[in-house]
């Protein structure tokens, strides 16, 4: 990754904090990704650098919405095989013009290790005595960060209202049927097939792929679709093979090329769910930045290419996005 021509102000600066354009139809704003509803089944997915985590949006870190989409893009390719994704296009770095999917109201978690530090996480819970995650049963003794006997699937409710992801087991899934019992059958299964994909491609090059989510959808055909991302540094933790077992071994936590970096920043100095989270210095962006494009290039055997010096992203998308949608622009 060449950055060295560009200041550290110079990259907070020509980060992407918001992708909206007036001319392009059925705008909604994520926390991550700002979206469009285009015409034909067609969806818009613009990646942008702003950093979410405890449900909030916490700033912006540079070049994050660039790594997020081509490491997508890469996983999309390996895993093509085991199930097909939503990908038409990709008019630029930062964006994938996808099928407008019927979404599933389920996100599907796999885990290998007791880890984590959101509510929604295995490790909180554990911690606090409960011995029953997400319907399955978890011995006494073990501790943070331990490798699980083998990957367990860990649902959490998707609400379409952008509401906060809730817990929910297989059981609940078969009693309630927010999808039928055949898709969760094949949720399950497909979401395990890649997740292996994963752990046997990240295995390769000495990482270790921890847990990821998953988010799935039916085309009009009805066919299951892998959508939004997937084994991306927001979507999933990464942690450095060669070093897991002596830091597990001293009790000290694994080096990641995560999102959980910025997250046990955050719950270093504050109760992310009860107190206001301090604003988080540049200095600690950066070192986020250059983590995701580290996992970038490890993953891919790719050297990043970041945006040149004085090239406002935003600017860039739009021209992109104009040869793209001529219809719109």
């Amino acid at each position: 990754m060449n950055t060295q021509p560009t200041s550290t102000s110079r990259l907070v600066e020509n980060c992407l904090r918001d992708a909206e354009f007036a001319e392009l139809p059925g705008y909604r704003r994520n926390k991550v990704r700002d979206t469009y509803q285009l015409p034909d089944r067609r969806r818009l997915l613009i990646a942008t650098d702003r950093q979410s985590a405890f449900d909030q949006v916490l700033g912006v870190v540079p070049h994050k919405g660039q790594v997020l989409t081509q490491t997508a893009r890469h996983w999309f390719d390996e895993t093509a095989d085991i199930c097909p994704n939503h990908v038409i296009s990709y008019p630029d770095p930062n964006v994938v013009l996808a099928k407008d999917l019927d979404m599933l109201p389920l996100e599907i978690v796999v885990r290998s290790y007791l880890t984590g530090s959101t509510n929604t996480s295995l490790w909180p819970s554990y911690q606090k005595g409960e011995r029953v995650l997400y319907g399955h049963p978890f011995p006494d003794g073990m501790v943070k960060n331990q490798q699980l006997d083998r990957p367990v699937i860990t649902p959490t409710t998707k609400p379409l209202d952008g509401g906060h992801d809730e817990p929910i087991t297989e059981a609940e899934i078969l009693r309630d049927r927010p999808v039928t019992p055949a898709q969760w059958e094949e949720l399950a299964e497909v979401s395990l097939k890649l997740f292996a994909r994963g752990q046997e491609m990240a295995a390769e090059k000495g990482l270790i792929l921890v847990d990821t989510k998953y988010e799935f959808g039916v085309d009009e055909d009805g066919t299951l679709v892998v959508a939004d991302e997937i084994h991306t540094p927001d979507s999933s933790r990464f942690w450095t093979a060669d070093s897991y077992r002596e830091r597990f071994e001293a009790g000290e936590e694994p080096e990641s090329l995560d999102k959980e970096f910025l997250r046990l920043w955050v719950v270093s100095r504050c109760d992310p769910y009860r107190e206001p989270i301090p604003e988080i210095p540049v200095e600690t962006l950066i070192e986020f930045s250059t983590k995701y494009v580290g996992l970038f290039e490890r993953v891919t055997g790719l050297a990043f290419e970041a945006p040149e010096a004085g090239a406002p992203v935003r600017e860039r998308i739009r021209s992109a996005l104009a040869t793209e949608l001529p219809e719109f622009f």
